[in-house]
């Protein structure tokens, strides 16, 4: 089949999240498979042409009578076309925002971005069975496919599947700013892209697309939910007959514990001997005290309520009085971020907190923690805990998302990669950790958690041959 994918970001040229992660390594996995795969996306002043050997092309796409550059790179065997365009895109030093604070045209650019993708087929003579649309930045590609380009052609043909990767973020946009994205003013109402009197983005690849798709299976159903739908859950049911959820991969090549080039040891389940080194590296660093015998429970993410930094913030007194070391590494709201900082200064030898991000640093956290917590108010789909599970890091998490599809619950015996809670409540969580450093001690009973833990495979090597089915169900259809 012929893909055309259409990201805001996509890694390596651009991230800020699981979206780039996804929007890099799916591509390059269907192509593995033999799919012919282009991946569309801007390219942002942050982006150096010579530091991802990009060519530039002679061809250009317009849109609405703007013109935009591509650049040509690659991703895998999957083929990146960057859109160049000064105003939208060139000058900016953020991909969305910059000082926390959203660019105010941002709906005028995405709907850019959607509009230059569809235009990519005519200038580079490809004809797409698929159009894969991801989130709310690429969501208005479902109605322009439709609604803008003649149905004789490659366009009348091709399928398009939308990919919700978080709901909570929508586009949501004044309904001035319809003309100004070149809609018609009959699309907005209820059915289409209305949303208490605004615009909704999102609402558009929900309606307008011929499958709907997000990056787990029981997100996919709590998204159908009040309490998880986020005042689309009507819609989403109106919908749930083109509704999956297909779980997210990880790359096992770069997140592989026998070959990382960031880890002071090797190992794997055969072997897990470097992972002690691992540990013992990991607490020089972080100035904890070298102690074999105390756990390290490790946390890596943003510092924000959606990952259930709350929830630590609140029972970390409790914490501190257990026999652990945390080992903390993200940054987010300033409140909790002077919290965490504060704290390892009082209590240097049981927590050690790194405010920032640091790709390096979170390869050696998987590898030389025992435990990794993950507390989530919601979570789409999450990595962590499967770079975890790979990494033996024994993963403590609320069973909410894609955290319930892929971490199962210690049974006591012979079962379970790890430890889940369900209520969302600093006493659920202190409690499952307490399970998790109980087990702790009875060696036998936590490496079988290790071993059947890195037996999993979360390889996009899975994932995307769900979306290969997928695909080729839309096709025939």
């Amino acid at each position: 089949m012929n893909v055309l994918f259409v990201a805001s970001e996509v890694a390596p040229f651009s991230k800020t999240g699981g979206l780039g992660d996804v929007a890099g390594a799916l591509p390059a996995a269907l192509a593995a498979r033999g799919h012919a795969v282009k991946v569309v996306t801007p390219r942002y002043g942050s982006i150096d042409p010579s530091a991802h050997a990009l060519t530039r092309l002679p061809e250009v796409v317009h849109a609405r009578g703007e013109v935009g550059g591509l650049w040509r790179g690659r991703l895998g065997g999957a083929e990146a076309l960057l859109v160049e365009h000064e105003r939208w895109f060139g000058h900016r030093r953020g991909l969305y925002q910059e000082h926390g604070r959203d660019y105010p045209d941002n709906a005028q650019r995405f709907a850019f971005l959607c509009r230059a993708a569809l235009e990519v087929p005519r200038a580079l003579g490809f004809a797409p069975d698929v159009v894969h649309l991801h989130d709310w930045q690429a969501a208005l590609g479902a109605w322009m496919l439709r609604h803008e380009h003649p149905q004789a052609g490659w366009a009348g043909r091709a399928r398009s599947v939308y990919t919700i990767h978080n709901l909570a973020y929508q586009g949501v946009f004044p309904k001035e700013l319809v003309p100004a994205v070149g809609l018609p003013w009959e699309v907005f109402r209820y059915e289409a892209v209305e949303f208490y009197d605004q615009l909704n983005f999102m609402k558009a690849g929900i309606v307008f697309s011929d499958a709907v798709t997000t990056v787990s299976p029981n997100y996919a159903r709590e998204i159908l939910t009040p309490e998880h739908g986020c005042s689309l859950d009507g819609l989403l049911r109106h919908r749930a007959g083109r509704l999956s959820g297909i779980l997210n991969g990880i790359d096992d090549a770069v997140w592989d514990p026998a070959r990382d080039p960031q880890l002071a040891a090797h190992y794997d389940r055969a072997a897990l001997a470097g992972k002690a080194r691992c540990k013992q590296a990991l607490q020089r660093e972080l100035g904890l005290p070298v102690r074999a015998d105390v756990p390290v429970v490790a946390m890596v993410g943003r510092l924000a309520e959606q990952k259930g930094i709350d929830l630590v913030a609140a029972a970390l007194p409790a914490l501190l009085q257990l026999d652990v070391q945390l080992a903390l590494l993200g940054s987010g709201r300033r409140d909790y971020e002077e919290l965490f900082a504060r704290a390892a200064r009082e209590v240097p030898a049981r927590l050690a907190a790194r405010i920032g991000f640091d790709e390096e640093l979170a390869h050696r956290m998987e590898a030389g923690a025992d435990a990794f917590l993950m507390p989530s108010r919601f979570e789409p789909c999450g990595l962590n805990q499967m770079y975890s599970l790979r990494y033996g890091t024994v993963p403590v998490v609320r069973a909410v998302g894609g955290l319930a599809d892929t971490v199962e619950d210690f049974d006591g015996a012979r079962r379970g990669t790890g430890f889940t809670f369900h209520e969302y409540h600093p006493a659920a969580m202190t409690t499952a950790l307490r399970r998790a450093l109980d087990v702790y001690r009875d060696a036998r009973a936590w490496r079988g958690l290790q071993e059947r833990g890195m037996a999993q495979d979360f390889s996009w090597r899975a994932s995307a041959g769900a979306y290969e089915r997928l695909f080729a169900r839309l096709r025939s259809s």
